[in-house]
């Protein structure tokens, strides 16, 4: 019996890139294996509702391993098309940068400029790398955040014996007549995508350590 027309490769890669066409593939090798190579008819394939694909058994001896190797090749060429697939989408929708919230607590003064943050960014080798970008991302009720460039002089930091980078501070100042607590949370981004939430939390007391 022989098969009028021409399977044509594009045809068959059309079918095998949706993923009904690749299971039916897989499924169309097996029997390959089971029934053509092995000289054997395809028995059960009519009761299945393939009817189309039993036809395959009855190609002419002569065709059977072309059109075997063919379909690996194809089913080969589909298998490469799904991963780079996942790939392209895993590249269009990149990881989530790490995010850290930390929540700290600091006493201050009323009227006083008052140290809340210092950001610094020190390589390996002890040098300084670009330093983060700082962002006030809830201003405290009563108070006022401003931030400084200054540099910083350390020892026994890490694995480096002495070193003196860039550095950004962090002050924060109340007025005169307050004290309690003041919120605020600042946005901290390092360069290499790492970004922090620093919630603080300032506690401002008298001159003898009591809040009035």
């Amino acid at each position: 019996m022989k098969i009028a027309g021409k399977f044509t490769s594009k045809c068959i890669f059309k079918l095998l890139l949706t993923p009904t066409g690749v299971k039916k593939t897989i499924w169309l090798i097996n029997t390959f294996d089971q029934d053509v190579v092995k000289g054997r008819a395809a028995r059960d394939m009519s009761q299945n509702g393939a009817k189309s694909l039993a036809v395959l058994a009855y190609v002419a001896p002569g065709l059977e391993r072309q059109l075997e190797q063919k379909m690996r090749n194809l089913l080969v060429t589909a298998g490469l098309a799904g991963l780079f697939g996942l790939q392209s989408a895993a590249a269009q929708n990149p990881p989530a940068p790490d995010l850290q919230t930390v929540e700290r607590t600091i006493k201050a003064l009323p009227n006083k400029d008052t140290q809340i943050g210092l950001y610094i960014n020190v390589r390996p080798d002890c040098t300084s790398g670009p330093l983060p970008t700082i962002r006030l991302a809830t201003s405290p009720t009563s108070g006022k955040v401003v931030v400084k460039s200054g540099k910083v002089k350390a020892t026994n930091y890490k694995a480096c014996l002495a070193l003196e980078v860039p550095a950004y501070i962090a002050f924060y100042k109340s007025p005169p007549d307050f004290t309690g607590n003041d919120q605020l949370t600042i946005e901290v981004k390092y360069a290499g995508g790492r970004t922090e939430i620093q919630k603080i939390t300032v506690s401002v007391v008298g001159p003898g350590g009591q809040k009035i």
